[in-house]
Formats: C-alpha cells, structure tokens, sequence
C-alpha cells in the first residue's frame, strides 16, 4: 500500500504522463513516441488494476478491475492505445483520492494511555514509597496529593478533596469527595490529599475499559458497501456476455471489442469519489473535517442527533450567571471576591476573576492573607475586615430566611451558588453555571429547519443542570449522571430504527461516538481520542459549523447520485447505439470523454458551494439565563 505522502507524487507522476500522451495523441498520434508514452502510462496506472482483476479471478470475484482490464486489453487489441491510458489514470485516479480521504490512525489510543500517571506513592508500614504503576496492585493504600492524578481506580480511605472529573463523567464542576467515594484512574485532584485504597489496576480500570470498547466498537462498525462494487458485480460479466453475443450474431470482432471499450465506465468509475473529495475540500476550508465518503453519506442520511452537554452545547467550564447582593453594590462585592480568587486556580475562582475582567473591573494585587479551606470555600483579610466566599458548607448557621431561600432558589435551579460576607454579614450570592456555547440555540433552530426533529442530550452532568440546558434549547429528550458505556448503551437502543449521530468532544465521549451510525467531535486541545474516534470533527470552538456539516454531507450525497445516474445514462445510450451501429468508436470515445468531463464539472461546483443560511444571518446575541426576578 502506498502511502499518502508518496501517493501524492504517484498521482502527479501519471497526471504528466496524462498530458504528455493527450497532447502526442493530437499532434503525433501514430509516432512510437506516442506509443511508448501510453504503454508506459497504462502500465503505472493500471498495474494495480491488473493484479487485483488477476486476484479476483483467482477468488472467484467480478468486479470493475477485471472489467477494466478487459477493456485496457481490448483497447490495445484494435490499437486505442489512448483510451487504455486514458481508462486506467482515470480509474486510478479515483480509487487513490477515495482511499487518501478514507485513511486513518489510531496514533490517539496511543496517546490516551499517556493520560495514565507513571508513579504511585504507595503507602506500606505508614512509610511513603514511590513506585511504578505497574508495580500496583489491588488493595494497596495509594496517598494522592493536591494537584496530582488519581493513579487507578480506588475508594477513599481518608482525606478529602475536590476532583475534576470531566475526562472521565463530563461533569462540568469540580466534585467534592470524601471518605468511601470512589475514585477514577486518571481524573485530576484539584485540592485536598486522598489515601486511596486500589479497586481495579491494569486492563480493569474505567480508562482501559473506555479504551477497549472504542477499539472494538471500531472494529464492529463495518463499512457500507460501495455502490460501486455492488453494481460491477452485474455490471461486469452482463457486458462481458453482451460482447460475446454481439460476437456471435454480428461475427464483427471490432464491433465486440468496441462494446467493452465504450461501456467501460470511465465516468461512473470517478463519479463517487470526485464528489466526496470536492465536498471535503469546500468543507476542510470551513474547519470541518470529513474522514471519507462513508462519513459524508452517514451523515446526510441521519434523522436522530445526540448530544453530549459539557464542552460541545456547553464551553466546558463555569461562569458567572448571576450575582444577588443585599444592601452592597455588585460591582464592589466583584471586585473583592476576584481580587481574592486572583491566583487561584480553581475553576469557580477563575470564572469570578473573568467575570470582573469582563466588567472592566481593576483588579489590585494585594495581600490578603488567604485560608483555603478544602472543600467549602475560603476565607481572606481585607481593609482590616474578615470575609468568607464559599459554600453552605463554609458557614455554621445563616440566620436570615431571605438569603436561605434565594441560595435554596438557585442551587435547585442548577447553579453553583457561592456566598460571599463580611465579618459574619451575608453580603451577596454568587450563582455560576457552565455557559452555553455561543449561537448553540441558533444551530439547534437550524436544525429543526433541516428536518432532525428528534434532539437527546446525553451527559454526565446532575439532572437539575442537564434539564435546565435541555429546556433552553427544547431538546426531545434528556438522560443524565451517564458514565461513557452509559451512553452508549442509549445510542445502541436507537440502532436499527433511524441513523443516529452522535455529537462529543470529550474522551468520556469516545465510546458513545464510535457506536452512532455518524459522529462528530468538536476539535480542541486535549480532545484527541473523539476527533480520532468521529466521523466528522469540527475543527475549532464554533458550533455553527455543526448545521453546516449536516448541509455539505447533504450536498454532496446529492452531488454524488447526479454524477452516478448521469455516467449511467450515458453508457446506456452508447451501448444502445454500438448495438444498432449508430455509435462508432470515435464517436463513442467523444461522448465518452466528455461525460468524464461533465462528472468532474460537476463535482467541482462542491468546491464553490456557498453555505449561506446560518453563515448570512445576523445573529441576535444571547442573553445570560437568569433566574427569576424575584431574586
């Protein structure tokens, strides 16, 4: 198999050979320059052809290559050596742009298992010893320190601490865990230490078993069956026997070799590809990457969307929605709350501190004596007055009923809800969610419009957040607190029903995307496994190019079935016309030559397909959800 880098060079080798042997066939047709030219040609771009038309015949299978073969053979025969060059680049030609577009790696499995740390602290007669991974086993006592990966899947011990396990659940918020909760392989601690008892190592851990089941998920995704190769299976031998007929009724050898020259489908045999690669540059400019035909058809042809939450309809991370102060300005009780969080790297510090650079708030660096405290929020000093910004769990007791209820209205409408005071005084709630993805309710109208009724979301995430996002943007359905086989098990359900697709951004996504029937992944770093695992990947942030993929595949199957029922019609009437002798190999080579043309025209107004729609509308900017007025 030649690769793509070479492949390259192989095609442009015989594109010159191409033009070379057209323009000698014009001005020196009968030269053995000429000649010699497109023997040469017809043997680089037709020796695969020819072995693999020798290896079908030795397993009993027809196909277009020995169909082709036969036509190269027949072409020399009556002396068109022309059209042999020209049958075998053609027919090159396509099979090598199909297949470049259609390869993959795998390289992203490697890389995931880099995700696994490469040493433990295990714990053994309360000494602390670092090992090797590998080295661990069931029922060692691990500590895990702030800022460290959870080595393999356990249960706590002792200890507590917040844990970012978007990598693995798609929960958006960090998760406070403590004493018997259990523990992921490769998930982040945030803050806090953890001794951790080992459950499962190796093979048996949740990354390994996600990582099995998108290999084998992949290799269960058979490939649809080529048109193409369904259609040569008759095609081939009924052109065949209608030569060998014409031979016997017609004793006319130059009449039957005409025959399997002229039907040989030069322009059938390119019109799949041509389409797919024309439709897959128009998109690689527009940021969306198709993996090949098959994910091009997939797509056009999928009724049921499924949505992952965290990082495809949501950016992923936390933000300040909204802030309800009591007798204090808002812009002040920002400003102290972010000038406190100021070097904090948790997520909810982050997003008040953005939140105040959105504002245009000046932030001072000032010194504020801070005291973290795990789990629940923290407490600083400052202009000589004690403040607190976290959690309940932060406070003992909070007497004022007004506050209580506004922080019960929040947290049970979905939002992380932090209270900020001033020597024991509530100044003011801090309520934060993960954001919506820019226009993601424009792209879910436009949607709607291309006629995908049916919009599930999938995710991770606690219910109360999960149905507040789906009501937003009207999905059909919504299941939430899934693990990855959780959601795939969902998809599967569908399957034999309508074509699904699938759309994540995540590893805790990968499985999910393997068993749709299409899939699309939102490119961005650190989401390698789901663009490797995807039909379709979004290169980039914007969500709008979801509905524009959805319109190319749609543009382009349709492209496709113009080109194969064009090149069809054609090769019809010219056999119509070589059986009444109303077609002459000249002419024959003519009408030939120019439907070629004509499917290549064709496939080329993919490239200048302007989306329009959603790329042409102004978009109205969405406002921030806010929580009732009441508040």
């Amino acid at each position: 198999m030649i690769r793509w880098i070479n492949k390259q060079k192989y095609i442009l080798f015989l594109t010159v050979l191409f033009v070379v042997s057209l323009l000698l066939n014009e001005v020196i047709p009968h030269h053995f320059l000429t000649f010699t030219i497109m023997t040469l040609l017809t043997l680089c771009a037709g020796f695969h052809i020819f072995k693999k038309a020798i290896m079908d015949i030795r397993y009993k299978i027809i196909g277009i290559d020995l169909l082709v073969t036969i036509a190269v053979v027949a072409a020399f025969i009556i002396g068109d050596y022309f059209e042999a060059a020209a049958v075998t680049y053609l027919f090159t030609l396509g099979h090598v742009l199909e297949k470049g577009s259609l390869e993959k790696t795998r390289s992203a499995l490697k890389s995931l298992m880099n995700l696994k740390p490469k040493v433990a602290r295990r714990i053994e007669n309360k000494i602390e010893n670092m090992i090797s991974l590998s080295e661990v086993n069931v029922s060692d006592i691990l500590l895990v320190k702030q800022g460290e990966m959870i080595p393999t899947d356990g249960i706590i011990m002792d200890g507590q601490g917040q844990l970012d396990e978007q990598i693995m659940t798609g929960e958006s918020m960090p998760v406070d865990k403590t004493k018997d909760d259990s523990l992921f392989g490769a998930t982040l601690l945030l803050s806090g230490y953890l001794f951790m008892k080992v459950t499962h190592v190796g093979e048996d851990t949740s990354l390994s078993k996600i990582i099995h089941m998108v290999e084998e998920a992949q290799d269960q995704k058979a490939k649809t069956q080529k048109f193409m190769e369904v259609f040569a299976s008759y095609y081939t031998p009924l052109i065949v026997l209608l030569s060998i007929v014409l031979l016997i009724v017609t004793k006319d050898m130059r009449l039957a070799i005409t025959m399997l020259v002229i039907a040989c489908p030069g322009a059938l045999v390119i019109a799949t590809p041509v389409s797919y690669v024309s439709g897959i540059g128009n998109a690689a400019k527009k940021g969306i990457l198709f993996k090949g035909g098959d994910s091009i058809e997939r797509l056009a042809k999928g009724k049921v969307m499924f949505f992952d939450k965290t990082g495809t309809l949501t950016k992923g991370k936390p933000e300040v929605k909204v802030i309800k102060t009591y007798d204090h300005d808002e812009n002040d009780l920002l400003r102290i709350a972010a000038t406190a969080e100021m070097y904090s790297e948790h997520p909810l510090g982050q997003a008040i501190v953005d939140e105040a650079k959105r504002r245009g708030i000046h932030l001072q660096d000032e010194h504020l004596n801070t005291t973290f405290v795990i789990g629940k929020g923290l407490t600083f000093e400052y202009n000589e007055a004690t403040y607190k910004i976290g959690n309940h769990k932060l406070y003992d007791h909070i007497m004022d009923e007004r506050v209580n209820k506004d922080i019960d209205y929040l947290e049970s409408s979905g939002y992380t809800t932090l209270i900020m005071s001033q020597d024991e005084r509530i100044l003011g709630l801090i309520g934060l969610m993960d954001g919506l993805r820019d226009h993601a309710k424009d792209v879910m109208n436009k949607l709607d419009r291309l006629g995908i009724k049916e919009r599930i979301m999938l995710t991770g995430d606690q219910a109360k957040v999960a149905h507040l996002i789906s009501k937003e943007l009207e999905m059909t359905k919504t299941y939430a607190s899934l693990l990855p086989e959780d959601k795939a098990k969902i998809i599967k359900s569908y399957q034999g029903k309508e074509l699904s697709i699938f759309v994540g951004d995540g590893i805790n996504d990968a499985v999910a995307l393997s068993y749709a029937d299409a899939s699309i992944a939102m490119g961005g770093l650190g989401k390698d496994l789901a663009m490797e695992t995807a039909d379709v990947v979004l290169l980039g942030e914007d969500i709008t190019k979801l509905s524009d993929a959805i319109k190319i595949s749609r543009k382009v199957r349709s492209n496709m079935i113009q080109n194969i029922v064009f090149a069809l019609v054609v090769v019809a009437i010219l056999m119509v016309g070589v059986v009444f002798e109303k077609v002459s190999m000249s002419l024959g080579m003519f009408v030939h030559e120019v439907s070629v043309l004509a499917v290549l025209m064709n496939a080329i107004r993919l490239l200048r397909y302007d989306l329009g729609g959603l790329k042409n509308e102004t978009f109205k900017s969405q406002s921030v959800h806010q929580v009732s007025p009441h508040l």
